[in-house]
């Protein structure tokens, strides 16, 4: 390929030969059927121990559900829908900027807090991934905005807006995952320390064989929540339920909330990070904006007692976030659960 990003505005018609994967590792797209009973939590309804019961079934049997945006607007007053689609038009201006322009924030180094890549982790992957991104640090705004791009002139104030109403949200969704493991509301919040908040604006270019490729393949997150929007024009997000990947189509407004890496260890297995990829479509773009809330460096995380004292132990031993993010980072994101190596 002659640059280093697939948003370079040429239209492949094969899929270079770096994207192909191995016939084992092919999507099988028509075996791929829709998500029946997606979990659809209202966080406005008068009835919390309800909402505390539907976040506990959806985080054991599922490991993600999904919250609407007039939900939250109307607990907080605060998060408007024009937030929500000034930040999905923003990402796609830059992604529509000339390839010269968005080059000048291109990074493959992924302790960079602000930079344009592609794939996944280029340096050590085998084979590529159908995607470019912009990888933002969020959190404190003051900090790390300076170093946001200028271009397009409205991405940095429609973007913080964002970054600010989802961290509340993210807060929100903690509280109930505490309760619904009988913990205090604010148990998980003070384990996770000061949290980092990280963004990546997900960019899938039309892809010539989708049925070859992805946009990203299998994998868990290894922060504690994230919090994803998706585009509503094409569909490509797909979870690993009873050992079948089926697709999640967007709703109209709507979160897509996932478990992470930590809070499965923080829950002693109880709830599943939940393995998900992305696909790609032949005809069309698309987007997604991911916001992940990361427990601080120094974080140690570990099961509380009242989730061990059933006889059956800690099934993770205690790490730091620092420690497992570094060890996620040192691996390909397709290979086994990086938890694995992390059991008792």
């Amino acid at each position: 390929m002659d640059t280093k990003v697939l948003s370079s505005g040429i239209r492949y018609t094969n899929l270079p030969e770096g994207y192909v994967r191995p016939e084992s590792e092919r999507p099988n797209l028509s075996e791929v059927s829709e998500c029946k009973n997606v979990p659809v939590i209202d966080l406005a309804c008068d009835d919390r121990s309800l909402i505390v019961q539907q976040v506990a079934d959806a985080c054991k049997n599922y490991g993600f559900f999904q919250v609407c945006v007039q939900t939250f607007l109307a607990l907080n007053h605060l998060m408007p829908l024009e937030t929500v689609e000034r930040v999905l038009e923003v990402a796609k201006e830059f992604f529509n900027l000339p390839v010269e322009e968005k080059l000048k924030l291109y990074s493959d180094d992924p302790s960079k807090t602000m930079r344009l890549s592609t794939s996944f982790n280029v340096n050590k992957e085998k084979v590529h991934n159908w995607r470019d991104y912009l990888r933002l640090h969020c959190y404190p705004l003051d900090k790390y905005v300076p170093e946001w791009p200028s271009n397009p002139s409205t991405f940095k104030e429609f973007v913080s807006t964002y970054c600010s109403e989802v961290r509340g949200l993210g807060y929100r969704v903690l509280e109930l995952i505490s309760e619904s493991l009988g913990l205090e509301k604010d148990y998980i919040k003070k384990v996770l320390g000061e949290q980092g908040q990280h963004m990546a604006v997900n960019f899938y270019p039309p892809c010539p064989e989708p049925e070859l490729t992805y946009g990203l393949p299998g994998h868990t997150d290894p922060n504690a929540l994230t919090i994803l929007l998706q585009d509503l024009e094409v569909a490509g997000l797909q979870v690993l339920k009873d050992d079948k990947w089926v697709a999640v189509n967007p709703l109209p407004n709507a979160f897509v909330i996932n478990i992470g890496d930590q809070l499965q260890a923080l829950s002693n297995g109880r709830y599943k990070s939940v393995w998900h990829r992305a696909i790609v479509n032949a005809e069309k773009a698309r987007m997604s904006v991911a916001s992940f809330l990361c427990p601080n460096n120094d974080a140690m995380i570990s099961p509380p007692k009242a989730l061990t004292e059933d006889g059956s132990g800690a099934v993770y031993r205690d790490f730091t976030y620092a420690e497992y993010y570094s060890k996620f980072w040192s691996r390909n994101l397709d290979q086994e659960h990086c938890l694995e190596l992390f059991k008792n």
